[in-house]
């Protein structure tokens, strides 16, 4: 992907890095100045404007703000330290809940001083709890209403047309609020309501008078004609979703004590997501919105980009180690397992861990280990790599064990048997990539890993 995108080359392949999406909000959140955020937890006012009780509101009356204030003066962005970032001390967390179309992920990060590097203490973690959520509820809708069998014809047959349908839901779908009392009128391709005509052999508006879906009505115009209780109901299981893991961070042992709470991504304009995430919190920790909240993490990652140095300390999301030979052990090791060689007994497949999930390491930190080649006529030593999310594996037959990467290193050309040969292997964390390399001692040849983690 690298060399395709024109990015980077094979002998220069760290002019592109990876950015991790959390950790990209979270630098960009703590550089926020008071101008550029919204407070749902603040008490007084804010550069001009009152935090509102509607927080829909409040979000397009901070909009219309930020814009008023963009013709009459240039922002200080990147290149200064925000006014928030005064009110962050040693020691203090923060958790950064990033809500896109897909997915919702949080991360808690503390400040560690004086140079203002962020340690995460909690590896980044959510579930398939993103907007298209909504989509789903309101295509079940439609189900329920015109059937599931036409709904699935229509999406082969007119899939413009429903596109076109999903787009006039998207804008619908970020009017939806708490506090409103008017209806939301969808509007529906003609296409849509031609097909319903010839597949059933009557009209929609028939289909909602027959499916005792009150709070769905028919409009002369052509549109779908929702009550706002209706709309809000098709954000509720995705909302739970989302709460209900937030309350699951929030009840753990390391996550106490949360200053602020970074709400980011598309999803975090919906009111109906903000006033459930307030609601759910009560006042344990401050709710800050970036006016700019989708591009938070663009922003974000550039920063990173500037000073990748910025995160000290992360958690290891996969248990990474390589697949080893180990001395049979009787009672220990299962007797599948065993292989004879050259009258030796063997124990294949073992994992030997260089590190655990969940772990925590430093930037930079290097795990080495020294291995010696089980045959002396080896000519390439090949090491695999492998990963798993569990914390304790024995075996890289385990189930969830898979290979990540391999590192094949040619100790031919010398004199000394291969069997007599120290082959170093080190993996370095604590970076957004995972770096491996093979040292052959004796003739201080190398090779680096190819870690693949796309690979299923």
């Amino acid at each position: 992907v690298k060399q395709i995108a024109g990015l980077a080359t094979r002998d220069n392949p760290d002019q592109l890095i990876i950015a991790l999406e959390p950790e990209a909000a979270s630098i960009y959140c703590r550089k926020l100045r008071l101008h550029q955020m919204i407070d749902l937890g603040a008490k007084t006012s804010i550069n001009g404007y009152s935090p509102p009780e509607n927080v829909g509101a409040g979000m397009a009356q901070a909009k219309e703000h930020v814009r008023r204030n963009r013709q009459s003066r240039t922002f200080l962005v990147e290149n200064v330290i925000g006014e928030l970032w005064s009110e962050l001390n040693e020691g203090d967390r923060y958790v950064v809940m990033d809500c896109g179309g897909g997915t919702v992920d949080l991360t808690v990060h503390q400040i560690r001083m004086p140079e203002g590097h962020l340690k995460e203490l909690y590896k980044a973690s959510g579930g398939p709890y993103g907007s298209i959520g909504v989509d789903y509820e309101f295509e079940k809708l439609l189900c329920k209403i015109f059937g599931q069998d036409f709904i699935d014809q229509f999406k082969i047959k007119r899939p413009a047309a429903w596109v076109d349908l999903m787009i006039a839901f998207e804008s619908r779908k970020r009017a939806a609020a708490p506090d409103r009392t008017n209806p939301l009128n969808i509007n529906l391709p003609f296409s849509f309501i031609d097909y319903y005509k010839k597949f059933r052999g009557h009209s929609v508006e028939h289909a909602l008078r027959k499916s005792n879906v009150d709070f769905v009505k028919w409009s002369s115009q052509g549109m779908l004609r929702m009550n706002p209780d209706a709309m809000n109901a098709l954000f509720k299981p995705t909302i739970d979703h989302i709460i209900q893991h937030l309350k699951e961070l929030f009840d753990r042992p390391e996550v106490t004590d949360i200053k602020f709470l970074f709400l980011v991504g598309g999803f975090a304009e919906s009111p109906l997501l903000q006033k459930a995430v307030q609601e759910m919190l009560q006042g344990r920790s401050r709710i800050i919105i970036p006016h700019d909240v989708g591009l938070t993490i663009l922003k974000g990652a550039v920063l990173f980009g500037l000073d990748p140095s910025v995160i000290r300390v992360r958690r290891s999301p996969l248990t990474y180690g390589v697949g080893v030979l180990n001395r049979f052990v009787e009672g220990k090791h299962p007797p599948e397992k065993m292989l004879v060689k050259d009258g030796t007994r063997w124990c294949t497949d073992v994992f030997d861990t260089f590190i655990a999930a969940d772990q925590s390491v430093a930037l930079g930190e290097t795990v080495k280990r020294s291995y010696t080649p089980a045959r002396p006529s080896q000519q390439v030593i090949v090491i695999h790599v492998y990963c798993s999310e569990k914390e304790s594996v024995g075996f890289i037959s385990d189930p969830g064990v898979r290979k990540c990467g391999t590192l094949r290193l040619d100790v031919s050309g010398t004199e000394s048997p291969a069997a007599r040969r120290e082959i170093q292997t080190l993996m370095q964390f604590g970076d957004t990539e995972i770096r491996a390399m093979a040292i052959d001692v004796a003739t201080s040849r190398s090779v680096k890993a190819s870690i693949d983690f796309l690979s299923q």
